[in-house]
């Protein structure tokens, strides 16, 4: 069962599909964001495509463990989502995930304009891997 994980913005959504058995994560092209139809519907386009049994969403809660605004906005999102599909959807941890991909993109000596194109693809992907790996820490 593959598994789509969601790093969600206000411009874009990040992407990213576990392989088949679950063990790596792959970042895919970034749905733009619209209107919440247009982008429940681009998102069910991807589970339909990769035959996804399971969405995470990366929360982006603030270091002391509070809700903020963006936060907020993802929660919000995540329920229309659970609303449109039939599998399940997972609210996870996402603290500092977008600060490590620009870091990793900075140091990768990466130009602004071409960060801000996979930024949210490396948050979403790094997400999906941390998640993955602790479902087989659980598993050993």
């Amino acid at each position: 069962m593959r598994i789509l994980a969601l790093d969600i913005g206000d411009v874009l959504i990040g992407v990213a599909v576990s392989d088949p058995i679950g063990i790596i994560a792959q970042g895919k092209d970034p749905v733009e964001r619209s209107d919440i139809k247009e982008d429940i519907s681009a998102l069910k386009n991807l589970i339909s495509e990769y035959e996804v049994g399971r969405i995470i969403v990366g929360l982006p809660k603030m270091l002391d463990n509070r809700i903020g605004i963006q936060a907020q906005k993802v929660m919000e999102f995540t329920e229309k989502l659970k609303q449109a599909v039939d599998i399940p959807v997972i609210l996870w941890d996402e603290r500092l995930t977008t600060v490590i991909a620009n870091k990793t993109l900075i140091k990768a000596n990466m130009s602004r304009k071409k960060r801000k194109k996979v930024v949210d693809n490396l948050a979403a992907t790094l997400i999906l891997q941390n998640y993955l790996d602790c479902q087989c820490n659980l598993n050993s």
